[in-house]
């Protein structure tokens, strides 16, 4: 026994009518998103590379507009209940060939048919659970990138720290040393003077005692 006819499935759908692509392209991918929740057929579209998964893209998008607005639905849970593309109109062309013959050109073009619906309760409990271990390890890794970003404050506040206490304690002793040879300079000054006076004084006396000795040859 065959199963439901095409406009006989139940769910919401929507529909692109006469699209110019071929019916074996777009099946393609629709095999791909067929009985995935929406949120995975999406992912599988955005990462597919051929040109009918952005049409397909936007047929279920809609899709998922029409269940929303008019079903009352909610998004997350729905699924890809049916997808499917039949063949259109099939425009005809010729080209010139050889001898004068001409040769066939189809331009076919294809309808394209999503079909969402509600996901049963079991799968709804197991998709419920992934997203909730999801939010979970995306949780764990947003506390564990913000305790890493605080670590990397509190090193860098360390060794901004270390660096200035190391600068006061290198003008610190830069000081010290000016004050020691300010000393030591003090210091040779003042025996310098010292043994200035010293030289005078001696000087003096040579001087006086000379003139001493002159005047007792006089008389």
């Amino acid at each position: 026994m065959t199963g439901p006819k095409t406009n006989e499935r139940p769910g919401t759908r929507a529909t692109l009518r006469g699209y110019h692509m071929s019916a074996s392209k777009a099946r393609v991918v629709l095999n791909l998103i067929r009985n995935e929740d929406v949120n995975t057929a999406r992912e599988i579209l955005a990462g597919t590379t051929r040109e009918a998964a952005d049409v397909i893209g936007k047929v279920l998008a809609s899709a998922v507009a029409n269940a929303v607005n008019n079903d009352s639905m909610n998004a997350d849970e729905l699924y890809v209940s049916a997808a499917f593309a039949d063949e259109g109109i099939t425009m005809k062309r010729f080209t010139p060939r050889a001898r004068g013959r001409a040769g066939k050109i189809r331009k076919r073009a294809c309808h394209i048919t999503v079909i969402v619906s509600r996901l049963d309760e079991d799968r709804l409990e197991v998709l419920r659970a992934a997203r909730s271990a999801q939010a979970a390890a995306s949780r764990t890794r947003r506390v564990a990138s913000s305790r890493r970003r605080a670590d990397q404050t509190a090193s860098l506040n360390k060794r901004e720290t270390a660096a200035a206490v190391a600068a006061e304690e290198l003008e610190n002793q830069v000081e010290n040393e000016a004050v020691e040879t300010d000393v030591a300079t003090n210091d040779v000054t003042a025996e310098v003077d010292t043994a200035v006076e010293e030289t005078v004084v001696e000087e003096t006396s040579t001087d006086e005692t000379v003139s001493e000795n002159a005047t007792e040859e006089q008389n």
